[in-house]
């Protein structure tokens, strides 16, 4: 598969927290142990000086560069990213959610189905968001798949096939 250059975001700033220069998180990785990992973000603009659980399925975080809460309140929407070789290489039938977004969907009997718009995770096992075509005078449709052997046989650098029990049209 050809590895994408681009930063992937691992968390995103949604907010000051108390007075001091601290900060809500929402991650997107494998939660905060995957986070603690990394010694800075966004190539090399915030450094983590605290990272912890919020116990609500997010984290507090504290940045050098952030001292007070009107310091921490700047940064939000910042998104926290890192360079693709920062992170662990893959094994066989794992992926990043990076790599299917923009993937063209195609299903099993050959027919396109559309983009890979998205990857939702709501608790069990990802789920693949697929924008249709958009119809002249429409709003563009769309469907989701889970991200399962049975509705996703396989996928690679530019195509994602969707079983043809999955796929809408």
């Amino acid at each position: 598969m050809v590895i994408d250059k681009k930063p992937i975001i691992l968390a995103a700033i949604t907010g000051a927290h108390g007075v001091t220069g601290e900060v809500r998180l929402k991650l997107f990785g494998d939660g905060l142990a995957s986070l603690k990992q990394h010694k800075s973000f966004n190539d090399g603009a915030l450094t983590p000086k605290k990272l912890r659980d919020d116990n609500k399925g997010g984290a507090i975080a504290r940045f050098a560069e952030a001292q007070n809460r009107s310091e921490a309140d700047k940064l939000r929407g910042t998104t926290l990213t890192v360079s693709r070789d920062a992170l662990p290489a893959l094994e066989d039938g794992e992926y990043y959610h990076t790599d299917l977004i923009g993937l063209a969907a195609v299903s099993t009997d050959g027919s396109a189905l559309g983009e890979v718009t998205a990857v939702h995770n709501f608790g069990a096992g990802d789920v693949i968001e697929i924008t249709l075509p958009p119809v002249e005078g429409k709003k563009a449709k769309t469907f989701m798949v889970p991200m399962r052997v049975e509705a996703v046989p396989s996928w690679n650098h530019s195509t994602l096939t969707v079983h043809e029990d999955f796929a809408e049209r």
